[in-house]
């Protein structure tokens, strides 16, 4: 009860279950502080039940058998009965730590099963004026990041499209688009072998070419000076790869 002091407007929450014992509590709260205590049971505690910002203290399942439920939905609407720098104490089994943190509450303590929560210095929904570049401005939630820094600086957003010239919308070219396979760039290794390195110094690799017009057929309608000699049979006129290294 150190934490209640004189002049505090505070809200008891109880249930069915402890109705015996509210007496006994309310009369020793009521030694502290000269305003009237409120008591409220935990079920017709709902949102707009009560006026935002109405409590200095909150206390919660301080009477045997202790079985109100801590839901986040009852701690959201806590959070907002009490009055900035307020606190809530209340006595639950289970680790509420966390659920205290994610509900709005600093400074949270733990001792024995009893918490402590503060709600912060200012109201829940309030705003803040920003100064940007010396000019003031106030972020509204429904803003979004763009429209919110557009209005700061008074200037619109701008469209990525014009960002872009004629020579950026030009499809490019494949062959600047080969690169090495070793090294991933548009680089040959030392000791190329795939063609990009004369393509580099400008250069173009002689294709064979067939004497009798039958190489695609296979080996078996191949001449012995065949350079495809070794290789599997393809459909004529499709781009076949040579070794030009082959001992063949």
């Amino acid at each position: 009860m150190e934490n209640i002091k004189t002049g505090d407007s505070v809200l008891l929450i109880w249930n069915d279950t402890n109705e015996s014992e509210i007496e006994k509590i309310f009369n020793e709260i009521q030694k502290i502080t000269n305003v009237p205590v409120v008591l409220e049971n935990s079920a017709m505690i709902t949102e707009g039940s009560r006026p935002h910002s109405s409590f200095n203290v909150i206390l919660s399942n301080w009477l045997s058998p202790y079985s109100i439920e801590h839901s986040d939905k009852l701690l959201s609407i806590l959070v907002k009965l009490l009055k900035p720098s307020g606190k809530i104490l209340l006595k639950d089994n289970k680790d509420l730590s966390s659920n205290l943190k994610l509900n709005g509450f600093i400074n949270v303590t733990s001792s024995e099963n009893i918490y402590i929560g503060e709600k912060p210095n200012f109201e829940v929904g309030s705003k803040a004026s920003l100064k940007l570049n010396g000019k003031p401005a106030v972020w509204k939630l429904d803003d979004t990041v763009e429209e919110a820094w557009s209005k700061a600086n008074d200037e619109e957003t701008i469209d990525a499209e014009n960002l872009l010239d004629e020579d950026d919308l030009k499809k490019p070219d494949q062959a600047s688009l080969k690169v090495c396979a070793t090294t991933g760039k548009r680089k040959a290794c030392a000791d190329c072998s795939c063609g990009l390195a004369e393509e580099l110094r400008g250069e173009t690799k002689e294709t064979p070419k067939s004497s009798c017009g039958s190489c695609y057929l296979g080996d078996a309608f191949r001449c012995a000076t065949c350079p495809y000699l070794g290789m599997p049979a393809f459909k004529p006129g499709e781009k076949v790869k040579l070794d030009l290294k082959s001992d063949i």
